[in-house]
């Protein structure tokens, strides 16, 4: 799949006061600079239980998700890439290091900043869609900022449904919504807000091959066109294609990452991951 080519601008471009484009007064004005990140833990660990019960699920992994990007993150059962993704969420804590979404320190938030961080920063998609049952479509991806007590943009509500094809669905519950229609809704009410950063727990894993191709496509498209940032969990090396980068865990750690991954390289990292534990 060909992806745009994003340019970065590393210095002042166009036509000086003068008519001229100016020289870079450095070197390094001609050194790509990469996007800041948007998401960064730092020295994470996230240890359960006590004594011999004890279960060390993240392993002082310090890892920056860049702005802009769609990062995939994939690993054994128990290497503890859900763990790391919840954290990174907000929905767990760790038992140490820091973790920054969009610039701020999320362990100095209380519980009621903490809230609002996930309500207008973060966004979600999970395996099971959890969508409110009594709730029309277009309630429920309005949710998030009916909350807030704000009205939504009616042209990026319009983009978003429009992008999904869900315009005809809106007036549905979602007992009388397919699975993929479910799924669309969710990632319609995790953009609807314009969140800093997107959180998806492995969003096809309930889905056939064809819906999961076109919430996959449209991630990609929102991360390409919308400029959304996405991390994704993921057991699927095709869903795993469709990022940017790809990061592996085993036993709590990044034991490596592959970028512009394709489903057969990805297939073929997972295998040494799975038989070595990320070790050569």
């Amino acid at each position: 799949m060909r992806r745009p080519v994003r340019r970065t601008v590393t210095h002042q471009e166009g036509p000086t006061m003068f008519g001229r484009t100016p020289h870079p007064s450095s070197l390094a004005e001609l050194i790509p600079v990469e996007p800041p990140a948007v998401a960064q833990a730092i020295g994470l660990s996230k240890i359960y239980g006590s004594g011999q019960a004890t279960v060390t699920a993240l392993d002082d992994v310090t890892v920056d998700f860049t702005r802009g990007q769609l990062t995939a993150i994939m690993g054994p059962s128990g290497s503890g890439k859900s763990t790391l993704m919840h954290c990174m969420a907000a929905l767990d804590s760790p038992t140490s290091g820091r973790i920054v979404i969009d610039g701020v320190d999320i362990a100095g938030l209380n519980d009621r900043a903490l809230t609002q961080l996930r309500r207008d920063r973060l966004g979600f998609v999970f395996q099971a869609y959890n969508l409110i049952p009594t709730l029309t479509a277009r309630e429920n991806i309005t949710l998030p900022v009916d909350i807030a007590g704000r009205k939504p943009d009616q042209a990026w509500f319009d983009t978003v449904i429009d992008t999904l094809s869900i315009r005809d669905r809106l007036s549905h519950r979602p007992s009388e919504l397919s699975g993929g229609q479910q799924q669309r809704v969710a990632c319609a009410r995790a953009l609807i807000s314009r969140p800093a950063i997107v959180f998806a727990d492995e969003p096809t894993g309930n889905l056939d091959s064809r819906a999961s191709a076109e919430i996959l496509s449209f991630l990609r498209r929102s991360v390409d066109e919308f400029g959304q940032s996405i991390v994704m969990v993921t057991h699927d090396p095709a869903a795993a294609g469709y990022a940017d980068r790809v990061l592996f865990l085993a036993d709590g750690r990044i034991v490596g990452e592959l970028a512009h991954p394709t489903a057969e390289n990805v297939l073929e990292r997972m295998k040494n991951v799975e038989l070595t534990g990320g070790r050569n």
